[in-house]
């Protein structure tokens, strides 16, 4: 019998009747004998109920009790679900992420996981308990409630599959699996049955909200079987994340179509052309927590440059302020910004042994007149900054001219899945 770590999303557990659902559904994996780890989110749209309320009291709230606030969400859930269990005749435990001694560093509200001690949750699942963990939390050294940021019951989940051990970590949500791209932009997008966990991780970070970036990170250190499910389906076996590439003869060059519309582009213009200015603009970003994407430096004319880079829109203002700081110490002549941008992302380890992906790409986009604003490449994916008042129109264009709506060949050649092994109950 197996060991399963099961996580289920806000929508999952958005009301009584689906935590009833969800214990319903676990009461089924334990009749076949599996020992069960449960990691819920907070309610669907609790979290943010939770931050707005915080923000009513504070424009700008303390990060520490922000943080305080924010962890409740999953505490109400954990409860109401370790009841569900018993109403099902189970044995289930509720823990917070502190209490089973989930350890991270102080960044509140962006809190990184240190450490796990698996202990108590092995005391508790050997005595016969479904163990149900709230995602999404945990405490510093000092105590203190820390959150992982948003999306982080996801690393919750692979982080506690990797610190037990276990078989494999099932993350239920509100598909039934990884995309080739949004269907509710190209409503032909294919489900696939299994993608690298390169190609996902690109897909996380590129934009797609299927899974959080830690935990693809996660799950690939400590090679965790990873795998999306539907939490309203009772039949099929989702997308399985693996380390190996597919194994069939005609893989496809590209696997996804990935966007992220919370682009923002600035621009430092006239900037003193000379060793260390990149560090000079860039060191102050990254010390005020701003994720820095795509960056571009021009070639030098006249002893200046014009410096480029993208951030999350949600960090434009700070971003911008403090550039207008750095303008003065480095000599910039302006600082320019748009946050209207959003990034189109080729995605595929397919593309490794395929030349002429990206002439593809860009010829695709040309023929419809979308101009690109910055281009970035790596051996798997290809982005490009295009104006938003494009994106779907390019999401639906580069869909189409990579056939991504066809089902890939089996080795003979067939249409058909690979091998996917999963643990299923009967």
């Amino acid at each position: 019998m197996a060991l399963i770590v099961q996580k289920f999303g806000g929508t999952s557990v958005g009301s009584t009747d689906r935590i009833k659902n969800v214990a319903r559904r676990v009461a089924r994996w334990r009749a076949q004998g599996h020992s069960i780890v449960l990691v819920p989110s907070a309610m669907a749209g609790e979290t943010n109920r939770l931050i707005a309320m915080a923000k009513e009291i504070s424009p700008s709230p303390d990060p520490r009790e922000l943080d305080v606030i924010a962890a409740t969400g999953e505490q109400v859930t954990i409860g109401l679900l370790a009841m569900a269990l018993h109403a099902e005749g189970l044995k289930a435990k509720s823990f917070t992420g502190p209490q089973v001694g989930v350890l991270t560093d102080s960044t509140f509200t962006k809190a990184r996981i240190l450490k796990i001690d698996q202990h108590r949750i092995r005391k508790a699942l050997a005595d016969g308990n479904v163990v149900v963990v709230a995602g999404f939390q945990g405490a510093d050294e000092d105590g203190n409630i820390t959150t992982l940021g948003r999306g982080g019951s996801d690393t919750s989940a692979v982080a506690l599959a990797a610190a037990l051990k276990a078989d494999e970590c099932q993350i239920y949500t509100d598909v039934d699996g990884v995309y080739t791209t949004d269907p509710r932009v190209v409503p032909e997008a294919r489900k696939l049955d299994t993608i690298t966990f390169e190609e996902m991780l690109e897909m996380a970070s590129l934009g797609s909200k299927v899974l959080q970036i830690r935990s693809v990170e996660f799950a690939g250190k400590y090679k965790v079987k990873l795998r999306v499910l539907s939490s309203f389906e009772d039949e099929g076996e989702g997308t399985l994340i693996t380390v190996e590439e597919r194994g069939t003869m005609e893989q496809p060059v590209i696997s996804g179509i990935a966007f992220n519309r919370d682009e923002a582009k600035l621009t430092v213009l006239g900037v003193p052309d000379r060793p260390g200015i990149a560090y000079q603009i860039l060191g102050p970003i990254a010390d005020a927590n701003i994720d820095v994407d795509m960056i571009i430096q021009n070639v030098g004319q006249r002893d200046t440059t014009d410096f480029s880079f993208t951030v999350n829109r949600s960090d434009y203002s700070k971003a911008i302020s403090i550039l207008q700081a750095v303008k003065e110490k480095i000599g910039a002549r302006d600082i320019t910004g748009d946050n209207t941008t959003c990034k189109v992302s080729a995605v595929g380890v397919g593309m490794r042994s395929h030349p002429g992906v990206a002439s593809k790409m860009f010829g695709a986009l040309a023929k419809e007149g979308i101009n690109l604003q910055m281009i970035s490449t790596s051996e798997i994916k290809i982005s490009v900054v295009i104006e938003e008042k494009y994106l779907e129109l390019a999401v639906r264009v580069l869909h189409k001219a990579f056939g991504l709506e066809k089902p890939p060949k089996s080795k003979l050649g067939l249409t058909g899945r690979g091998e996917t092994d999963i643990i299923t109950p009967s």
